[in-house]
């Protein structure tokens, strides 16, 4: 997404200071000899591609978002995919962790951490709106994608973060007396969150949640997020994915949580400069060509068809509610939480499914 505004000044001020304390820490003789800064304006992260003294570049990302115990986690995971996808059809896609002593390298002070990948930034995008056959060719990449996923998933550790342990600490925090001025928002907003998040978690207990097959998800499909190249050997594609960059919101969970962003990359608007979280996009007739041509290569059931507005809901109340504060600007925050709290969850329960379902009947 192309945001416009320019992130808040009071987003890690000293972000370059913390990249150069982190190279320090990190022992490369090379110099930083320049800083571009590529944030993407809607968070709380700062990120940079930084010119080394040899002339080449890195990316190099800080934060305070979350927690840097969650953070290592996940990079050490990131760098698990990395290695067990070389060799074949998708080694390279992921964007490199740079490692030192074998283990994927992170710096943290205590207050913010940082992070150093290889910069795989410079291939060619997918255009603001995809024709038909592009949503095709990129339900066909992303199936191929979460299958190399699922093969490899039984050879990676468990998180210790799961969509149901955050959902209870949701509904928790917003069971709180506190809960009001904690998420600014009202009573009846407050009350709305409370009843969907306990019809998430009784859902997960219905669909037994538990024993579904997790893979390594990463969730942000933005077209600002991965690149592709033209496709010269598949008569029947236009292009093939060629890198995936920016890893905010990895996590191992069911492929389904992947699907709400895909379904805006499908969208007849595409990516937006002014946008909302709203649902629709799950069930414009594209994103039915999509579901149909995924479902061609990994099939759906029923059941995780069901799931989507779930997965979507899911996504508003963990992003947008329980860590928007931490993640989003401050402007951006409030505004994504009221809707959030008034059109955007209210609206998911009017999804008509049908068409979706008749792809998977």
């Amino acid at each position: 997404m192309v945001f416009g505004a320019p992130p808040s000044s009071e987003s890690l001020p000293n972000a370059k200071q913390n990249v150069l304390d982190a190279w320090a820490s990190f022992g490369d003789a090379r110099q930083i000899k320049n800083f571009d800064e590529v944030s993407a304006h809607v968070s709380t992260n700062r990120v940079f591609r930084i010119t080394m003294s040899d002339g080449s570049s890195l990316i190099a990302k800080v934060s305070s978002y979350g927690s840097y115990f969650q953070f290592a986690e996940d990079h050490d995971r990131l760098a698990r995919c990395s290695s067990l996808l070389r060799g074949g059809r998708w080694s390279g896609f992921l964007a490199e962790v740079l490692t030192k002593n074998g283990r994927p390298f992170t710096w943290y002070d205590g207050q913010c951490w940082a992070v150093f990948y290889t910069d795989v930034q410079g291939n060619t995008g997918l255009p603001r709106i995809l024709n038909d056959d592009d949503v095709v060719t990129l339900a066909s990449e992303i199936a191929e994608f979460h299958l190399a996923c699922a093969a490899i998933s039984p050879s990676l550790p468990p998180t210790s973060n799961s969509v149901k342990g955050d959902a209870i600490h949701l509904y928790d925090l917003l069971r709180d007396d506190q809960a009001e001025s904690h998420f600014g928002l009202d009573s009846l907003a407050i009350s709305t969150l409370q009843r969907y998040t306990h019809d998430l978690l009784l859902h997960l207990e219905k669909i037994h949640y538990d024993e579904w097959v997790r893979i390594p998800i990463l969730v942000d499909w933005n077209l600002g997020n991965f690149s592709v190249l033209s496709s010269n050997q598949n008569k029947d594609s236009s292009f093939e994915f060629s890198t995936r960059w920016d890893y905010d919101w990895f996590r191992i969970e069911s492929r389904l949580l992947d699907f709400y962003f895909l379904s805006r990359v499908s969208s007849r608007t595409g990516d937006k400069t002014q946008f909302s979280y709203s649902a629709h996009t799950l069930t414009e007739p594209r994103f039915v060509r999509f579901i149909s041509a995924y479902h061609q290569v990994y099939p759906l059931s029923r059941t995780e068809i069901e799931f989507l507005p779930f997965a979507y809901r899911f996504f508003i109340l963990n992003y947008v509610i329980r860590e928007g504060a931490r993640f989003f600007r401050p402007d951006l925050c409030s505004q994504f939480r009221r809707d959030a709290a008034h059109h955007y969850l209210v609206e998911s329960e009017r999804l008509d499914l049908t068409q979706l379902l008749a792809v998977v009947a």
